[in-house]
């Protein structure tokens, strides 16, 4: 009995490596890009890797056609704007692989982009897969129908969601998330700190507005502002903010510029390196408390066991129309997987100055902060110990398929 990466390699011709198509919209999405390819690898298979991605899947011999902000924008009324642009690249996408087609695509999250890709990607006899399950099981459930026609396999990073799709007939497995198993489930604070030359005797608080342009000119304000009324009643504080990139640097050093020194001169920015989109995952790593814009990274910072309040701004027109789709109590990961209310989350309304700084105020104090992390730390055991698929191993088997 062969295993799949030798079925994998039996289906390449001689001296022909796999091309695999890849498109990733943002920084998460280029952290599991890079795991994925870097699973390639690890099997000996022979592959080339195109299409959209970060620089950690770059750095690691990955070609990007275009820049991955290029896809970076979020909510239905916000990518109104951008619509012509976005199906420009799609549009490009698709001809260059009709042109010369890839054996497989694979959609990492960014699914209102990818799934749109890969319905035309499908009827050319490309086989199509979208890592990391859109919310569908949370709104708008009859998106299912759309992923069961143009998706081949559903890459699942928690196991609740291959049950909701094999209810629907749309094959799916459950991968995990790579972070999962590489983060260890008591992180080590002091050495966070060093690594970034962080004082260990201070406490910090890590701000994460986000990685576009339209979340952090939404989120910062509200994020800064609360930070400046902490330092207030809690002069020795100090700040750390990620920047993914040199423009995210520039936004949030311009919206810096509007408080009072004294806040700014607590505000360290990290200007993440070329090769460095880990820089969230490190300001997370070395803080005491993170203030973050809900999504992917909240999942991220269960994973380091940081106490975290989650917070979040849509357009207004945006948040009114889902507000309607939504069928679930909670927004933020943790809460999800968890199924109550670990973390503190002020969506839209709520999101406040004044709310978010008595919830962060309330989380640096030790009694409610120690009783965040054990839950977080639970759930991460939780997601350790669940068997999960090698990505790679399930993309190949899709590929061996008639």
């Amino acid at each position: 009995m062969t295993s799949t990466g030798e079925q994998a390699m039996q289906h390449q011709p001689p001296g022909k490596p796999l091309r695999i198509g890849i498109v990733v919209g943002e920084v998460s999405g280029d952290t599991l890009g890079v795991a994925l390819i870097r699973a390639f690898k690890a099997q000996g298979i022979d592959a080339t890797f195109e299409g959209i991605g970060g620089p950690q899947m770059i750095a690691e011999g990955f070609h990007s056609i275009y820049p991955m902000e290029r896809l970076a924008v979020m909510g239905l009324v916000e990518v109104m704007g951008r619509l012509k642009e976005l199906f420009a690249i799609r549009d490009d996408l698709v001809a260059r692989w009709k042109a010369s087609p890839v054996d497989i695509f694979v959609g990492i999250d960014a699914p209102d982009f990818n799934l749109r890709l890969s319905s035309q990607l499908k009827p050319l006899g490309i086989k199509t897969v979208q890592y990391v399950s859109p919310s569908v099981w949370a709104w708008r459930q009859g998106r299912v129908h759309g992923i069961r026609a143009a998706i081949d396999l559903v890459l699942c990073l928690f196991p609740f969601e291959v049950d909701f799709y094999l209810k629907h007939q749309v094959p799916a497995v459950f991968v995990g998330h790579p972070l999962a198993q590489e983060i260890p489930v008591q992180h080590d604070l002091a050495r966070a700190r060093q690594q970034l030359g962080l004082d260990p005797a201070q406490t910090i608080v890590g701000i994460l507005p986000g990685s576009r342009s339209g979340e952090v000119s939404r989120l910062a304000p509200v994020l800064f502002d609360s930070a400046f009324k902490l330092l207030q009643s809690q002069p020795a504080l100090r700040f750390l903010v990620p920047a993914i990139n040199q423009a995210r640097f520039e936004q949030i050093q311009q919206i810096l510029a509007s408080y009072p020194a004294s806040f700014s001169q607590a505000v360290q920015v990290i200007h993440a390196q070329e090769s460095n989109s880990k820089i969230g995952r490190d300001v997370m790593a070395a803080s005491d408390l993170v203030l973050l814009a809900s999504g992917t990274a909240t999942l991220e910072c269960l994973l380091f066991g940081r106490p975290m309040v989650v917070v979040y701004k849509l357009h207004w027109l945006t948040y009114l129309i889902a507000s309607f789709m939504v069928r679930i109590p909670y927004k933020s990961l943790p809460n999800i997987l968890a199924n109550r209310e670990v973390v503190p989350e002020l969506i839209q309304y709520d999101a406040t100055p004044d709310k978010v700084y008595l919830a962060a105020k309330a989380l640096l104090q030790t009694p409610q902060g120690k009783t965040q992390q054990d839950a977080l730390v639970a759930i991460h055991q939780q997601l350790q110990g669940q068997q999960a698929v090698n990505p790679a191993l399930a993309i190949l088997g899709l590929l061996n398929k008639t």
